[in-house]
């Protein structure tokens, strides 16, 4: 592992005003508690200046819980978060709820939210062949519009029969998007692939050994590599509060390899170390090769997601033709969100960004790092003054050159104001300053995953 002293990171660091209390659970205080308004606001207050190229909106989900606690942090209803920009300027601030029938719920138990259709809808928003989809993955996608207006669910004209990933695919080459679904009983694991278009064209049931829950997944230009790690549901936990999983590390840890438009006969096992990954950066042929990287981690968590394993930055290389993997640790630090320039999804990149969370408790985002993956080096934006962040999104710049031209944009929560901004960081220089902060009107909780639609 590089020695990692990057020149103009400080990586020092800060007494967390966030902490939750011990009265309640994490994600009921602090920037974590849901909002209870719905806002719209016109003519954002602009600090720097929003770089001319950017013409879109960015999107953000998260649970909101509606009217009543959560038993987890991925039980609450999906609200998501949205900001407009063009010719230099942010035209408007909106939140909504995605809405499904589970806002109407009292309760919202483990037996209710399985039910077709009562779908959460709370994880991630991306946008494919003119649609925009709120996905949680547990359920079918939920169709919205670019006002962030709830259409409906949405099953590809029917050919969608079951859930979807909250982590699609979408192949920078072909424009395809691919994905999966899991279940709860079988068939376990079902992968898709639609094309450019939006036309679901392949769908395969792959063999797997038991319901585990898989999260994230990834793709090189020939090949899917599906996740196979031992979370598993517990049936006997339907009836309880929270998610109803079990870590157990007899099931063993391995990676499946099949080409794109190959079936499960075609899926290769490779056995690795025992963890659990929850999201993936990135995967790429180099020859016999495919180079996978993805924060691990050592288990998976505690009750009440109370001080869990921290994700570290991990490299496998496989070698289809000797059979083989070899796994390596590129970085010590917690970081976790892995992201790459949507431009290069599949293919070989020098650059990767993560997001360090804060290693003490709630997972608070402190900072944002931007990766060589080819020496393990690292340079960051630092959030300070006890401002906290969510997720970053690389938006490639209009005229790129360079893999890392762009930006990185997050909304980050301001406790001395109560507020939140739309940060845009420079992606090539990531210095502590960022580009723009499009200050909100209202706090936007911290959140899970979101996406830049352009115009």
């Amino acid at each position: 592992m590089a020695e990692l002293e990057p020149a103009n990171c400080c990586c020092e660091r800060m007494e967390n005003v966030n902490a939750p209390s011990r009265e309640t659970p994490f994600w009921m205080t602090g920037n974590f508690a849901p909002v209870d308004e719905v806002v719209d606001a016109v003519d954002l207050k602009v600090t720097g200046e929003i770089p001319s190229d950017l013409s879109g909106r960015y999107f953000r989900n998260g649970p909101n819980p509606h009217s009543h606690p959560s038993a987890d942090w991925f039980l609450g209803e999906g609200m998501i978060h949205g900001v407009e920009i063009s010719e230099r300027k942010a035209n408007w601030y909106r939140n909504r709820y995605v809405e499904t029938p589970l806002l109407d719920v009292e309760v919202i138990t483990n037996e209710n939210r399985m039910v077709p259709g009562n779908s959460l809808a709370n994880t991630h928003i991306v946008g494919h062949a003119g649609k925009i989809l709120a996905l949680q993955e547990t359920q079918v996608p939920i169709e919205m519009t670019s006002s962030l207006e709830t259409v409906g669910p949405y099953n590809f004209g029917g050919k969608l029969e079951r859930n979807m990933t909250a982590h699609p695919k979408i192949c920078s080459v072909t424009g395809e998007m691919l994905f999966f679904g899991y279940g709860i009983m079988p068939p376990f694991l079902t992968y898709h692939r639609v094309s450019p278009t939006g036309e679901l064209v392949q769908t395969e049931i792959i063999d797997v050994k038991a319901a585990t829950m898989v999260h994230d997944f990834a793709i090189t230009e020939n090949y899917v590599l599906f996740l196979d790690l031992p979370m598993l549901w517990d049936l006997a936990k339907l009836s309880k509060p929270g998610i109803p999983i079990t870590f157990d590390g007899s099931y063993g840890a391995r990676i499946g390899v099949m080409p794109r438009k190959g079936k499960s006969d075609d899926v290769r096992w490779f056995e690795i170390e025992l963890c659990y990954i929850y999201h993936t950066m990135s995967a790429f042929e180099r020859g016999s090769k495919i180079i996978f990287h993805a924060p691990r981690m050592v288990g998976y968590t505690s009750v009440g997601m109370k001080n869990p394993p921290s994700p570290k930055l991990h490299r496998w290389t496989i070698d289809l033709k000797d059979g083989t993997v070899a796994e390596e640790q590129v970085d010590d630090l917690g970081v976790d969100f892995p992201i790459t320039s949507p431009r290069l999804v599949g293919q070989q990149h020098k650059h990767g960004y993560g997001a360090e969370f804060d290693a003490s408790g709630a997972p608070y985002i402190l900072a944002y790092h931007k990766y060589d993956m080819e020496t393990g080096q690292r340079t960051c934006h630092r959030l300070s003054d006890g401002r906290t962040g969510s997720e970053a999104n690389f938006v490639p710049a209009a005229n790129a050159k360079d893999e890392d031209d762009g930006y990185l944009m997050s909304f980050i929560f301001d406790p001395s104001e109560g507020k939140s901004e739309l940060v845009i960081m420079n992606a090539k220089e990531m210095t502590d300053e960022p580009l723009a902060r499009i200050h909100l009107p209202a706090r936007v909780p911290t959140g899970f995953h979101g996406s830049w639609i352009a115009d």
